[in-house]
């Protein structure tokens, strides 16, 4: 059974730090590039950083470069996300997503989601 388990989220203020750690199961980790997405109230989810299976090569949002870091332990089966300098506009549901492609098939998991929430 396929499981992406997030944490670490919380209420924050203005200018503090959070990590969010995302523990995976039920599927070769190694194999799967990982990705941070975001969604606020009313508005669409966005992606906000990514990384490539093996942490090779990395991608953020324009947002968010600069401030956040995505890593991954792939001995443990957990992505994270460092973010540091918060502001209120990250304010959101953050989700881990697991992508992978196989012959004809597409392979893409999420999270439950965890809150992060900036005050200002």
């Amino acid at each position: 059974q396929v499981q992406l388990v997030e944490s670490g989220g919380g209420l924050v203020q203005a200018g503090g730090s959070l990590t969010l750690s995302c523990a995976a199961s039920g599927f070769t980790f190694k194999d799967y590039a990982m990705s941070w997405y975001r969604q606020a109230p009313g508005k669409e989810r966005e992606l906000v950083a990514a990384i490539t299976n093996a942490g090779g090569s990395t991608n953020y949002a324009d947002s968010v470069k600069g401030r956040f870091t995505i890593s991954r332990d792939n001995a443990k089966n957990t992505v994270y996300l460092q973010m540091n300098s918060l502001k209120p506009e990250d304010t959101a549901v953050y989700y881990c997503n697991a992508q992978a492609f196989g012959f004809l098939r597409k392979y893409d998991y999420w999270g439950q989601g965890t809150q992060v929430t900036v005050s200002s």
